[in-house]
């Protein structure tokens, strides 16, 4: 009787102007090969956050599977930081 524990990335879904990144994290548990529970975690992936100086910082994707990483990078292109930098400030004033 072995019991297993794996994580999949199963969904991820680019979203909006800004290409926000969603994100699903499945949490498997599996009894001698065979599925017993899926868990599911949920998170969103932004191009980045406002310093101080109002400059853009890049989001730190390090921690993110190369999977999620590549997708965050081919969509978070130099126009869509830069929407989403606008957006920021522009929120700031709000």
């Amino acid at each position: 009787m072995a019991l297993s524990e794996s994580i999949e990335y199963d969904k991820l879904e680019i979203v909006g102007q800004y290409k926000a990144v969603q994100v699903r994290k499945a949490t498997v548990i599996k009894k001698d090969g065979v599925e017993l529970t899926r868990s599911f975690e949920r998170y969103v992936l932004n191009p980045g956050t406002l310093d101080a100086s109002d400059n853009l910082v890049d989001t730190d994707l390090s921690a993110e599977p190369a999977e999620v990483s590549s997708i965050c990078t081919a969509a978070w292109t130099t126009d869509v930081k830069a929407l989403w930098k606008a957006k920021l400030i522009a929120d700031k004033s709000v």
